[in-house]
């Protein structure tokens, strides 16, 4: 315990760049337990990062979400490229931990020392990702992964926020599952670049496919913009995972050419210091003010004596008084 308590943030930084895999999980464990040692780390790793390629990977539970990320990395291994996973679970009600443990579904990368696997818990959130899940982000492309993929819970309509943290969004559906109606429900047609139409030995995958096309055909498009393919796979016998890597490198293409890949990561920088924001400033009503002065405002919002627009204004005022 004593070795543990002596390690510096530096320290773990060198360590982690240089591909030590305790090193990286030491740091991302700082991120979910937020740490005060957080922003040290934070400042530690900020020269190092924007080099990963992040790929989000989505859709309803039962689509193989964990087999086809497998098999990507299998397929991105192949290719020299060292890749990072980043399995967003459940949160167990007892630990607040990971409750599936993706690690466990992925022992065919085990042992490789250039793949990193880490599951992490969505502690309630909504959105189908961790709160902490930018800066685990940061510290994976940091420790030199190439590409990091970030599979999520499977949640349905509040999954589109995996769009916002990805360089790419890729969507599973599969066949026998009324994933094309659920699809355009959730509005998940809006956020995917890439749609993979999974299990696809199964019977009615052409229809999903054909299904897909119809519905992207309406979307309205303007001229330049990235127009999202489908492809068909055999997740768990590794059939299609080759198309599915020149989808995403076209894609990549794309958005270097286009300036589409600064813009995304200008707007995924700019939500992450919002919610770091936001996030200091709940924390100061506790620490600072108690939750009694939010409370009376609430009490008075309740009773008619104050509507919440004034009250959130007597509340931001608090703060500069």
């Amino acid at each position: 315990m004593s070795r543990r308590r002596d390690v510096t943030v530096p320290d773990l930084v060198e360590r982690a760049r240089a591909g030590e895999a305790r090193a990286v999980a030491r740091l991302i464990s700082l991120v979910e337990d937020e740490s005060p040692l957080l922003r040290e780390v934070m400042a530690a790793l900020a020269p190092h990062t924007g080099h990963a390629q992040v790929i989000g990977i989505t859709g309803s539970p039962g689509v193989g979400k964990s087999t086809s990320t497998s098999a990507l990395v299998t397929e991105l291994r192949r290719a020299g490229k060292r890749v990072g996973v980043l399995a967003v679970d459940p949160s167990s009600p007892f630990s607040g931990g990971a409750l599936l443990g993706d690690r466990v579904r992925m022992q065919d990368h085990a042992l490789d020392r250039d793949v990193y696997i880490r599951s992490m818990a969505s502690r309630g959130h909504l959105g189908g990702l961790a709160w902490t899940t930018p800066q685990a982000l940061r510290v994976l492309d940091a420790a030199g992964c190439d590409v990091v993929l970030v599979e999520t819970v499977g949640v349905g309509q509040s999954e589109v926020e995996i769009a916002g943290m990805a360089d790419t969004t890729m969507v599973l559906l599969a066949p026998g599952m009324g994933d094309g109606i659920q699809a355009a429900k959730a509005g998940i047609l809006e956020i995917g670049d890439l749609y993979v139409v999974n299990k696809a030995d199964r019977e009615g995958a052409d229809q999903v496919r054909r299904d897909l096309r119809s519905m992207l055909q309406l979307a309205q498009l303007p001229e330049g913009a990235w127009r999202p393919s489908i492809v068909k796979t055999v997740a768990h016998k590794g059939e299609g995972m080759d198309e599915l890597v020149a989808e995403i490198d076209r894609h990549r293409a794309w958005l270097e050419s286009s300036g589409e890949l600064e813009r995304r990561r200008r707007r995924r920088a700019r939500d992450e210091i919002e919610a770091i924001a936001v996030t200091a400033l709940r924390r100061r009503w506790g620490d600072v003010h108690g939750r009694s002065e939010l409370d009376d405002l609430a009490a008075a919002v309740v009773a008619g004596e104050t509507d919440p627009y004034a009250a959130a204004d007597e509340l931001l005022a608090s703060f500069t008084d």
